[in-house]
């Protein structure tokens, strides 16, 4: 007996295929990507800067990028308080690698999860808010964090002078690299999970709208705190593997605003609420940054050092990109494919008349 299958049902068979396929290359084409850059790695030698240096960063900011993404690009909850989470794991992994003897892979898996533990703690409270309000809570949040660390906890942290890690305890560049590239390419992999599963589903409705989400009974709270929890453990790593990779700390440096901007930023240039977005974002982000470090303009006998207002350069940065292109950069090659298909399609309709008429002519 032959058994038809519907069209309906042809049509889910094709669409679960399609998303296989598509599951399937996304995943291979990240794997590729990682053994590619993994090999070149092992492959040049340390001193290599632009590997070793700009290429671990690049590794460090695509994960950090993709981990917001997940709360700001996919929920809509614009959070400027990342930077506690970024601090936490740093503190976390030297204080335990360093005072309690703790190994690194397990220094760094627990600062993740104090920082997963934490983003909870402030999470559902500050959950209830709604746009900018929420957006101010977490800056909020995080400057308290700072100061706390800085003040009360300084007998532990090291206060404004810092927290030392010993070289002994810290990471080659090599394993620096490789935990790097391992880190980022972890991230994109949630990310994309996150992107297809009922979690992300629920996130993208959330963003749309929240209030006809929990009228259909998405449970919006609960969803906001997984995503935060994931996002912030993504990140308590990247401040773990800062902590071993430069051997300083302060609160300061991993507890600052900037750091939670540039979070923001990232991904804002390369397109929010994208998968490949935060990764072009990061990678442009640090070749700026390398660049902005070091130049400077000099105007009769004074000199400007452009990292001294490198803040408010990616402040209007960001507000320029806002106005003009809000998607990103993802969203302009978007456009400009279209436009492209747009052009070869009207070339086309130009041609397929021409050709009409040719023919007519030549009847007559």
């Amino acid at each position: 007996m032959t058994v038809v299958t519907p069209p309906a049902g042809r049509a889910a068979t094709r669409s679960r295929f399609k998303l296989g396929r598509e599951a399937l290359m996304s995943i291979g084409g990240a794997l590729l990507v990682g053994l590619v850059l993994a090999i070149i790695g092992l492959v040049l030698p340390p001193t290599n800067y632009i590997v070793f240096t700009l290429g671990f960063l690049v590794f460090l900011f695509t994960a950090q990028a993709l981990a917001w993404n997940l709360i700001g690009g996919y929920g809509g909850q614009t959070s400027f308080g990342h930077a506690t989470f970024f601090g936490i794991g740093a503190y976390a992994t030297a204080l335990l690698q360093q005072n309690a003897g703790f190994p690194p892979v397990i220094a760094l898996l627990v600062g993740g999860v104090l920082a997963a533990l934490f983003s909870q703690l402030w999470g559902y409270p500050l959950f209830r808010l709604r746009g900018f309000y929420f957006a101010i809570a977490t800056i909020g949040i995080g400057e308290v964090t700072r100061l706390i660390v800085l003040n009360p906890l300084r007998n532990l942290t090291g206060g404004a002078s810092g927290f030392t890690i010993d070289a002994a305890a810290g990471s080659g560049k090599l394993e620096q690299y490789l935990t790097g590239l391992g880190l980022a390419i972890g991230a994109f992999l949630i990310s994309y999970w996150v992107r297809n599963s009922k979690l992300g589903l629920g996130l993208f409705a959330l963003n749309m709208d929240s209030e006809a989400a929990e009228t259909l009974g998405v449970d919006t709270t609960r969803l906001k705190a997984a995503a935060l929890a994931i996002s912030a453990f993504i990140v308590g790593l990247t401040g773990g593997i800062y902590a071993r990779a430069y051997l300083y700390i302060s609160p300061e440096s991993v507890f600052a605003f900037p750091v939670s901007i540039a979070m923001v930023l990232m991904v804002v240039i390369g397109g929010i609420g994208t998968l490949l977005g935060p990764i072009l974002g990061a990678l442009i982000y640090v070749v700026i940054q390398d660049y902005l470090g070091a130049a400077q303009l000099t105007i009769g006998a004074r000199t400007l050092q452009f990292r001294d207002v490198q803040l408010g350069l990616y402040g209007l940065l960001l507000a320029l990109i806002i106005l003009f292109e809000p998607a990103g950069l993802v969203g302009l090659f978007r456009r400009m494919g279209r436009r492209f298909r747009r052009g070869r399609g009207a070339g086309g309709d130009a041609t397929a008349q021409s050709a009409v008429l040719n023919q007519q002519s030549e009847v007559e």
